[in-house]
């Protein structure tokens, strides 16, 4: 089963550059209206325009304008050095909002938020 997460922003060019610089991969896709970054096999990260759901659903969904900076979900990327994903995404713009640290869950996870809100995490298995 292929997945596509895709997430809605405020602007398409600007979150590219950023996932481009943080993931340090270049986007498969890169047209108006949606920019895709293929993190494996079967996942995909879609960044779309907040206006072009907005367009394609109109009212049937709430304005996700008016949601900016409330999260409600996370991408949490299992990498081989999430120290240095989640440096480069400060880099960048993202905010910390917890630095690299042992997780009771085994994980070793560094989390952030992008320039549009959402949150995004960094981790690792936490080998004892």
């Amino acid at each position: 089963m292929k997945t596509n997460i895709i997430l809605y922003v405020a602007d398409q060019k600007a979150s590219a550059i950023f996932y481009e610089k943080v993931l340090m991969i270049q986007p498969e896709l890169n047209v108006p209206g949606m920019t895709e970054f293929r993190l494996n096999e079967e996942t995909v990260l879609g960044l779309m325009p907040s206006a072009g759901i907005k367009r394609l659903l109109g009212d049937k969904l709430p304005d996700p304008d008016k949601a900016a900076g409330i999260p409600r979900a996370e991408i949490y990327l299992h990498v081989t050095d999430p120290e240095s994903y989640h440096k480069r995404a400060l880099e960048n713009g993202a905010e910390e909002l917890s630095p690299l640290s042992p997780r009771d869950w085994g994980d070793e996870v560094a989390y952030s938020l992008d320039p549009d809100g959402h949150v995004i995490v960094f981790a690792k298995k936490n080998i004892k």
